[in-house]
């Protein structure tokens, strides 16, 4: 059988998705036990293709991935459209008194979406039609939600979380993290929808790490396709929310500024919007050289795969020792990077010495190529909530409050908030992820209010806006 190839030219010398029994190992340099990942997967939905139960597995670090993420050759028309599904045991979920499954059910999804170059993709993830009831005003409601970082391989997909909240298997080391948040919007009565991003779990390609269409794209869609699940209770008149952080966060903003253009029939009605890595120039400064620098490998893979400009820099300037790693991180997933690739500093990947961030500022198309990912070019639909720790160091909190200055520049309905917490160590994460989890709750009510349908009012004259 033919092997799916990307259709972007990977960088020579990094890992890409090819199905493939032969695809091979790498031991990873500090063996950790890892969720279990592997399921047998077969197709929920009629006239699913048959070609990806028969294409070749794909083993990434020691997990097999299942069938079920192996795009099909040919995909729909139209954007939204649900390809196939099938059930999705929750790794954490208890049985309800009325016998239904607490906090909900879920399904297993794949839906078309369009890439940042203009080509069809298929994108993976979960919708979870909640057990509790919807007390509010209108239909259920849907919160399409954005994970922060799970990583670039294959088996980081956060519908794979979804089901194996904590992994031990192989070479691979995954953390479900995102499931307290989802529980949370699912108490509430709303209906949620994850996206798996573009890349991630399906199998056809590199997972385009923190590229802006296509995560803006894939959130949008994933909205789409939640109507066409079976059993689900949102209708096309379900007030929709958009939820992010990190990652999930830049991911929200992004699709908030291209409904309007991209997704105008889905009702939006909130976004929340954390510690968005709005700015890249300035986020890549703020990862080389912390706990996460493994982010900096994936994001030069990803645009190395989509971006022909940042490919020709990253050919250019990687060393073999840069081309080794990034080749490795490229099936790795959060808790892989922070063991193997912790306080890397890009330095030592390239042949001049300089950092990849020194190299993208002195290349005029490379920068331009990053420029192009900035958001807060473009004004947001409907009312935003951005938060931001005020000593994050990882996505740096300046460039984020930038972007609440830019969007009420704009006009934007925008609640802006900074987290006030100590310093709690730089480069180490604390000061990203405690934000998270201290303002979850606040978040979660403020988009539950706007999906009831209570106006929400603009703090932006709190905020200077001269430029």
């Amino acid at each position: 059988m033919s092997r799916r190839i990307p259709r972007s030219r990977p960088v020579p010398g990094t890992a890409h998705r090819v199905p493939s029994a032969n695809r091979r190992q790498r031991p990873a340099s500090v063996r950790v036990l890892a969720v279990a990942v592997a399921a047998a997967a077969c197709l929920g939905v009629s006239g699913a293709p048959a070609s990806a139960a028969e294409a070749e597995p794909v083993v990434s670090r020691g997990v097999t991935i299942p069938a079920f993420y192996h795009p099909p050759a040919e995909l729909p028309a139209a954007n939204g459209t649900l390809i196939r599904h099938e059930p999705l045991p929750l790794g954490l979920s208890i049985p309800g008194l009325d016998g239904r499954p607490m906090p909900g059910t879920a399904t297993r999804l794949m839906y078309r979406s369009t890439d940042s170059n203009g080509q069809p993709v298929g994108v993976t993830g979960a919708y979870i039609e909640p057990w509790a009831a919807w007390r509010g005003t209108g239909p259920r409601p849907l919160v399409a939600v954005a994970s922060g970082t799970m990583g670039q391989g294959d088996q980081c997909a956060p519908s794979m979380a979804l089901q194996f909240p904590l992994t031990l298997r192989g070479d691979t080391v995954s953390v479900g993290y995102e499931a307290l948040a989802i529980y949370r919007i699912l108490a509430t009565g709303s209906a949620v929808v994850v996206t798996d991003y573009v890349g991630l779990g399906a199998t056809d390609r590199l997972h385009t790490y923190v590229n802006r269409l296509d995560q803006g794209h894939a959130l949008l869609d994933a909205a789409r396709a939640a109507r066409a699940v079976p059993g689900a209770t949102v209708t096309p008149d379900s007030r929709v929310g958009l939820y992010g952080y990190s990652q999930g966060g830049g991911a929200s903003a992004a699709a908030a500024e291209l409904q309007p253009g991209y997704a105008p029939e889905v009702p939006l009605a909130g976004t929340y919007v954390g510690a968005p890595p709005a700015d890249l120039t300035s986020v890549i400064k703020g990862i080389d050289g912390s706990a996460l620098a493994g982010a900096l490998g994936w994001s030069m893979n990803g645009f190395a795969q989509s971006d022909p400009a940042l490919r020709e820099v990253v050919e250019t300037n990687i060393n073999p020792t840069g081309r080794a790693a990034l080749k490795d991180m490229s099936t790795m997933c959060v808790g892989d990077v922070l063991f193997s690739y912790g306080f890397a500093n890009s330095t030592r990947w390239t042949n001049s010495g300089r950092s990849l961030g020194d190299i993208i500022a002195a290349s005029p198309e490379a920068k331009a190529a990053l420029d192009r990912q900035r958001i807060g070019n473009l004004k947001p639909a409907g009312p935003v909530r951005l938060a931001t720790g005020v000593h994050d160091d990882i996505v740096p909190h300046r460039q984020a409050r930038q972007l609440a200055v830019d969007w009420c520049r704009k006009g934007g309905n925008v609640t802006y908030e900074a987290v006030s917490l100590p310093n709690l160590g730089d480069k180490i994460l604390t000061n990203h992820l405690v934000p998270l989890i201290t303002d979850q709750g606040d978040a979660v009510s403020w988009l539950t209010d706007r999906l009831a349908g209570r106006t929400a009012g603009s703090n932006c004259w709190t905020m200077p806006l001269q430029p």
